[in-house]
């Protein structure tokens, strides 16, 4: 549980520094086995790590520790444990976690949308922007997902670009790990400043804090 604490620690540590140690990917996914050293690999063993798959330092070697945490979670995925992070790992790699810059957004969203809520509702925002993620009725990214024309109001009022506090980055960091306080939901209103009708149409899951959490 220390060693959880700690590297759970220095995750948040380098995402508040602003992510400049991993690159994250872009474009094609890359095919990453033993012996590849680059900043992909970084990038992966970030992944993974904050999934609870990797417990080593972070060096963007490809070892057998990291080998072995690929086939943990290609086997925890339905994917041939093969330890090759090839397009399979990667796509489903990307739909339940996020990289480093990601993880900022997140941090980010939960701040400007849920500080002052209690924790567990601000992890629970974060589960909303990880549960549209994967629902084909949202966009596969974060970037969509939060940039989404009129999604979350700090984006359109600019409180989106405040500075997130340790706390928004350990909820980030909870709700990519799987918890969600929301119960798999994909919206979320505060019933005394709501505006929207349509909001109201939706079925209602649970209400933590100010927020009521609805499909």
């Amino acid at each position: 549980m220390l060693f959880f604490k700690k590297s759970l620690l220095f995750l948040v540590i380098v995402c508040a520094l602003g992510f400049s140690l991993i690159p994250g990917t872009a474009g094609a996914a890359p095919v990453l086995k033993t012996g590849s050293a680059n900043g992909d690999v970084w990038d992966l063993q970030y992944r993974l790590k904050t999934l609870g798959y990797y417990t080593q330092d972070l060096d963007g070697s490809y070892g057998s520790s990291t080998q072995n945490a690929v086939r943990k979670f290609q086997q925890d995925y339905g994917i041939t444990p093969d330890g090759v992070a090839g397009d399979q790992t990667w796509k489903q790699l990307k739909r339940n976690s996020l990289n480093m810059n990601e993880m900022d957004i997140l941090a980010k969203v939960i701040y400007s949308e849920a500080r002052g809520e209690p924790y567990e509702g601000q992890v629970a925002v974060g589960a909303v922007v990880m549960n549209r993620i994967q629902s084909p009725q949202f966009p596969d990214t974060i970037e969509g997902v939060v940039f989404q024309p009129g999604a979350f109001t700090a984006v359109a009022d600019g409180q989106y670009w405040l500075v997130p506090n340790r706390t928004a980055y350990l909820a980030a960091l909870d709700a990519v790990r799987g918890w969600d306080p929301s119960r798999g939901s994909l919206y979320y209103f505060n019933p005394d400043t709501a505006t929207s009708a349509w909001i109201w149409t939706r079925p209602q899951n649970l209400k933590i804090g100010r927020h009521i959490f609805a499909d």
